[in-house]
């Protein structure tokens, strides 16, 4: 990209990107080509046209400004941030303790913890039929007028869990309003009249109970509960047929039903709730079936889900980087290159904006498996019969490519033949259950074929995107960028685990792990700010026109000459901030001297580092 040269002395050792509204005029096309001569020789090409003018544009970065002590190290103790504009504080979920940690001071280098919230305490104060033993850890906090709301899970997390509203100015409990299993998320509609609650519905950790995933919309006037759920989509309800099973993940364990299958309904876990700016539709990240969900306000029911398919690795532009171990000798090495792999998006956080007049979702593609409760299925036939193979008393869907042959009795077809070692494809974890599915091996009753395997299915796409809500179909992916731009700053230490420095050690299972996106605006200006939860930091991008999105910058403080061992005692701020989750925009308007920030919640440091975004304008030439 040429541009107009520019003195910013004033921002001199900072990192600087131009936005992706700066664009840069077009080559001229060029002349056409000679006449083929007697050897069949091509004539060469017509000379280049003259290079276009630079729009005027705007300059954007990120700098951290602010830090909050670290309430602890590799203990989730930071996780999800809500900020209150009127009292200038800063709640944060602090799993770990159970409590919302509350901060004063978003401007301050050091926001001072002022409380923590009780939450066991609260909500039983209020209704004492609810004893404080069977409340357990809060997972999501927002903010909005006069209300505090909460997202807190059950002790028993199959049970039903609580929003609990507290009063803003003196955090007193408004109400407390019981949900469904393990709400793990909750949002606002933009008018502030509802509270939308994910309630993902995770198993036991025995897998001897399911509950069913499930989206309470809470309406704010009388604190009336609608719960809507996901029947209707089982098969033998009447919307199973709407499913589009080439592009969404059902799977899942029942020790109830037939055939030890989930059923439909059990296996939705919804995670994250999105709403459109008119406040008409909410978007829900179904993350383990790799599935969006609709919902229309105006009647509380479900329009359409859409799945949302699988990133091809094997096209230009979509590399990756497959192993852990496949450099010479086993030792780290940056390979990002094409492979016969699909990623499963399995988004995490989501976000929605409008682009003329229509809504756009852009989704965080982290990737997520069911192998925390699988592998406590001892019974084999019962396992399989789920769909999952069965190795040392354990059932798993997650497998390396290199064990699909001689552990989970696949074949491997023309195209993995010689892929299956350490140096190539061998240490990355497939989804066992969706690669048989997606590549012919299993019939739709559950008995197997003997069709070979082509096609690795992982999961995770290492990227976000962007997606029409009216089609369903996806306008934007970020490609191979995440592990392109942190190879080359951090070389080998790229892809890297978020509490050790230890290489390329995520290169095997998800890569760089994006888990938290949010959008602001900035005079005119979208920006997509997307946290990446292993080897940490933001990445920015400019998201004006959502087809043609660009690269703004990559912000990341890790040390990576300190090494935290994962003991709090060893643990330094100064070694910097370690799994970003939460991410959160505060716009110009909202803070308390006129200047726009982000929040970025980190689960592993425990810190809340606060960000302020510096602007200056570039005019054309």
């Amino acid at each position: 990209m040429k541009l107009k040269k520019l003195t910013l002395a004033l921002f001199a050792g900072s990192a600087l990107a131009l936005t992706g509204c700066v664009e840069d005029g077009k080559d001229g096309v060029p002349g056409p080509q000679g006449t083929a001569g007697i050897q069949g020789e091509q004539g060469a090409a017509g000379t280049a046209g003259v290079d276009g003018k630079n729009a005027s544009g705007q300059v954007i970065f990120l700098e951290r400004v602010g830090r909050t002590a670290s309430q602890g190290f590799d203990t989730s103790a930071a996780e999800i941030t809500a900020y209150d504009k009127v009292s200038d504080r800063i709640f944060v979920v602090n799993a770990q303790n159970g409590k919302i940690d509350v901060f004063n001071n978003l401007t301050a280098s050091t926001p001072t913890l002022a409380q923590s919230l009780e939450l066991g305490v609260l909500i039983n104060g209020f209704d004492n039929t609810i004893a404080v033993a069977d409340v357990k850890e809060p997972n999501s906090v927002a903010v909005n007028g006069d209300l505090i709301a909460v997202a807190v899970a059950n002790a028993d997390k199959t049970k039903n869990g609580w929003a609990l509203f507290l009063n803003r100015s003196d955090l007193t409990v408004v109400r407390v309003v019981e949900v469904g299993a393990l709400p793990d998320m909750l949002t606002f509609t933009p008018d502030g009249a509802k509270v939308l609650v994910a309630n993902e519905g995770e198993p036991a950790l025995d897998y001897s109970v399911d509950p069913e995933g499930s989206v309470s919309v809470i309406t704010l006037a009388d604190y009336s509960v609608v719960t809507i759920s996901f029947t209707d989509f089982n098969e033998d309800g009447s919307r199973f047929d709407q499913l589009d099973l080439t592009k969404i993940v059902l799977d899942g364990y029942s020790a109830t039903n037939t055939g030890n299958k989930a059923t439909v309904a059990q296996s939705f876990e919804p995670e994250y709730i999105t709403v459109s700016d008119d406040g008409a539709k909410a978007f829900v990240a179904l993350q383990e079936n790799n599935a969006i969900a609709v919902i229309n306000l105006a009647n509380n029911t479900i329009d359409k889900i859409f799945g949302l398919g699988f990133k091809d690795h094997s096209i230009p532009g979509n590399e990756m980087d497959a192993g852990d171990e496949d450099g010479p000798g086993g030792e780290p090495k940056v390979n990002i290159r094409n492979w016969p792999v699909k990623g499963i998006y399995m988004p995490d956080a989501i976000d929605s904006f409008t682009y003329n007049g229509k809504t756009y979702l852009i989704t965080a593609n982290e990737g997520d498996s069911r192998e925390d409760w699988l592998n406590k299925i001892t019974n084999q036939a019962s396992c399989e019969a789920a769909g999952y193979y069965f190795r040392g008393n354990e059932c798993l869907d997650e497998v390396r490519v290199k064990h699909l042959v001689s552990r989970a009795g696949l074949t491997l077809g023309a195209d993995l033949t010689g892929l299956d070692s350490d140096d190539n494809l061998g240490r990355l974890k497939a989804s066992y259950h969706t690669t048989r599915i997606m590549n012919g091996n299993s019939r739709a009753d559950g008995t197997d074929k003997s069709e070979p395997i082509n096609t690795i299915y992982a999961y995770g796409a290492r990227s976000f995107s962007i997606w029409d809500t009216e089609t369903g179909e996806q306008i934007f992916d970020s490609g191979s960028d995440f592990e392109r731009i942190t190879a080359n700053r951090y070389g080998v230490n790229f892809n890297n685990n978020n509490t050790v420095n230890s290489g390329d050690s995520r290169s095997d299972d998800k890569g760089p792990e994006p888990e938290g996106v949010t959008v602001g605006k900035i005079n005119g200006y979208t920006y997509a700010f997307i946290g990446l939860e292993r080897i940490g930091g933001v990445m920015v991008y400019d998201i004006s026109n959502p087809f043609a999105p660009s690269y703004v910058q990559y912000v990341n403080n890790r040390d990576f000459t300190k090494d935290p061992d994962g003991t709090d005692t060893t643990y330094t701020v100064d070694a910097g901030d370690f799994g970003p989750e939460g991410i959160e925009f505060i716009p110009a308007t909202d803070s308390p001297d006129g200047k726009n920030y982000l929040i970025v919640a980190n689960e592993k440091s425990g810190t809340n580092a606060i960000f302020e975004i510096k602007t200056t304008n570039i005019a054309a030439e």
